[in-house]
């Protein structure tokens, strides 16, 4: 069994800078599901036109993707070292 050191620091896989960079691509996916989201009717007997609006058809999904590729260039981002 070894003894681990008190002054050694945990490893962690990735950088800080990498993280932020996850994390900002996070908030883009969130935000292009919450632009995808409304466009409730209060009457389910009328149809609303809504739901084919510019922002969900186009904008949304585009921020969803996005974000994902983002999030795929902070995996991949490497290290300064």
């Amino acid at each position: 069994m070894k003894k681990n050191n008190e002054n050694s620091n945990p490893e962690f896989l990735f950088e800080k800078g990498n993280y932020t960079i996850l994390l900002i691509g996070l908030a883009v996916i969130a935000l292009g599901f919450i632009l995808m989201s409304g466009g409730s009717s209060d009457d389910p007997n009328v149809w609303s036109e809504d739901i084919f609006s510019f922002r969900r058809i186009r904008l949304a999904p585009t921020t969803v993707l996005a974000g994902f590729g983002i999030v795929i260039y902070s995996i991949f981002k490497k290290s300064a070292n």
